[in-house]
C-alpha cells in the first residue's frame, strides 16, 4: 500500500469574507483569493494526497467556512478550526464542529495574545484542559518569545495532544538559538507533544534567505522530536511571502540525513499527521 502523503499545514481564504484583520492591501502577494483550486497542482506535482487546512482567522464564521470547502474538496483531509474559549458555551461550539466529519483540531493563539501568560489564566487554562480530557488535537501558534508561557502550560496541563505550529517562529534571521532550543527541549519531552516542520521560510529574511540559513533550526527539532512526533507543513501561501511551494518542500528535503529511512521520511511527509489528526481511514 502506497503511504499517503500530507501537506499538514495550509490555508484557504476570500477576500470578501472580511474577517482577516492581518490581511490588508500592504500584503499585496496575499491580498487575494486562496481556495482548493489554487493548490491542486503542487499537490499533485508533489504527490501529496491531500492538506489540512488551519484557520487564518479568529471567527467562528471562518471555521465554519472552512468546513463548508471540505465538504466539496477532497483534498481537504481535515480542518483545524478556532474556538472562542472566552465564551460560556465553548464546549457547545466545539460539539458542534466536531459533528462534521471533517473536523480534526483546534488552533490557539498565543502569537495573538498581547501577553502570552494570557494562555495561564483560570478561564482559559480550564477551557484547554476541557480540550485535553476531551482528546481534541490542538495547534499552538507561539512565537519563540512565548514559549515561556507554553512551558509552563505543559505543566498544568500534561495531557493536551498537541502540536507546536511553524516550530515556535525562532528569529532564523539574526540565527539566535536559545533559549528556543533549551525550551522546545523541554517541550519535547513531553510525550504528547508533537511539531510542525513550516512557516520557516518567512521567519528568515523574506528576499535573501538561504536554505543554509534554515536547516540548522530543522536538523534542531528533528534531533528534539524525532521522526516519530515531527510533520511537514508548506505554510501555502503564506510561504509565498518568502518562497515557492518547491522551495519550502526543497529546503526540508535538503535538511534530512541521506540515511534517512523510507519509513521515517513517510513518518514526516504524512503518517505522523494521520495519526496526530486521528484520520484513521487515512493512516
Amino acid at each position: 500500500m502506497t503511504a499517503i502523503r500530507i501537506d499538514a499545514h495550509q490555508h484557504y481564504w476570500s477576500i470578501q469574507r472580511d474577517d482577516y484583520g492581518w490581511l490588508t492591501p500592504e500584503l499585496p502577494t496575499l491580498y487575494r483569493d486562496y481556495l482548493p483550486t489554487d493548490l491542486e497542482a503542487l499537490l499533485k506535482e508533489h504527490q501529496i494526497n491531500g492538506s489540512i487546512v488551519v484557520q487564518a482567522a479568529e471567527s467562528i464564521a471562518e471555521t465554519d467556512f472552512m468546513l463548508g470547502l471540505a465538504a466539496q474538496h477532497p483534498s481537504i483531509l481535515g480542518v483545524v478550526g478556532w474556538l472562542d474559549l472566552h465564551a460560556p458555551d465553548y464546549m457547545q461550539q466545539l460539539e458542534r464542529f466536531r459533528a462534521h466529519p471533517k473536523f480534526v483540531g483546534i488552533r490557539i493563539m498565543i502569537q495573538e495574545m498581547k501577553d502570552s501568560n494570557e494562555v495561564l489564566e483560570p478561564g482559559i487554562l480550564r477551557a484547554i484542559t476541557d480540550l485535553a480530557d476531551t482528546g481534541v488535537p490542538v495547534d499552538l501558534l507561539c512565537t519563540s518569545n512565548q514559549l515561556h508561557s507554553v512551558v509552563e502550560l505543559l505543566k498544568r496541563v500534561p495531557h493536551l495532544h498537541a502540536v507546536i505550529d511553524h516550530i515556535a517562529k525562532p528569529h532564523i534571521t539574526a540565527q539566535v538559538f536559545e533559549p528556543w532550543r533549551s525550551q522546545m527541549a523541554e517541550i519535547a519531552a513531553n510525550p504528547g507533544i508533537y511539531c510542525k516542520l513550516s512557516g520557516m521560510v518567512t521567519e528568515a529574511a523574506h528576499q535573501h534567505w538561504s536554505p543554509e540559513q534554515i536547516i540548522p533550526y530543522i536538523r534542531h527539532t528533528i534531533d528534539l522530536f524525532g521522526y516519530d512526533r515531527i510533520m511537514f507543513g508548506s505554510d501555502w501561501p503564506v510561504c509565498l511571502l518568502a518562497a515557492s511551494y518547491d522551495e519550502v518542500v526543497g529546503v526540508l528535503e535538503q535538511a534530512m540525513d541521506s540515511q534517512v529511512s523510507s519509513e521515517d521520511r513517510e513518518k514526516l511527509f504524512g503518517r505522523n499527521a494521520a495519526g496526530f489528526y486521528r484520520l484513521i481511514s487515512q493512516a
